[in-house]
């Protein structure tokens, strides 16, 4: 009898850490995903920027020939340039653009891993595209996060990302 109550708590202890190994393989999961999604995004980026550019360098090449309109005579080829757009987005400063505060700041604190502080996420939102509104954006940032299940705040306007496990739970 002693020796099977040996056995079952040598599996439960066996059990307990192979649980704890897979949550955080799955965690690391999540991280590299999303990793893998913002290089891509980045390369897709990059490759489009590099045909544009390309196509720019081309057309300059051609814009020292004349070409001839029916209608207005000769004219020059245009020269095409790059929207800011592009470069903003290829230099990360549209990062967040489109998302609501409490998703951008998830995604900073996911990647961080990390716990910050209001004014540094407000600092990261703005260098990655994202407006705040209001007369008072610090203040408004700390609100829309401690409204919001996905944070945890853990000292003065200091907050954290919950795991998506806590979460669902909740």
């Amino acid at each position: 009898m002693e020796e099977l109550t040996d056995i079952l708590v040598g599996l439960e202890q066996r059990i307990h850490a192979y649980k704890n190994r897979f949550q955080e393989l799955e965690k690391k999961k999540r991280r590299l995903d999303d990793e893998i999604a913002t290089i891509k995004k980045y390369l897709e980026l990059a490759e489009t920027l590099y045909r544009v550019e390309a196509d720019k360098a081309k057309l300059a090449s051609l814009s020292s020939q004349i070409i001839t309109d029916d209608n207005k005579g000769v004219r020059t080829l245009p020269v095409m340039d790059v929207t800011d757009q592009s470069r903003e987005i290829l230099l990360g400063r549209s990062k967040y653009v489109g998302k609501s505060v409490p998703e951008a700041t998830y995604e900073i604190l996911r990647e961080s891993n990390r716990a910050m502080h209001a004014k540094e996420l407000l600092q990261r939102l703005a260098e990655g595209g994202l407006q705040i509104k209001g007369k008072t954006p610090l203040t408004s940032v700390a609100t829309s996060l401690k409204r919001d299940k996905r944070f945890r705040k853990v000292g003065p306007n200091t907050f954290e990302a919950l795991d998506d496990v806590l979460v669902q739970a909740v």
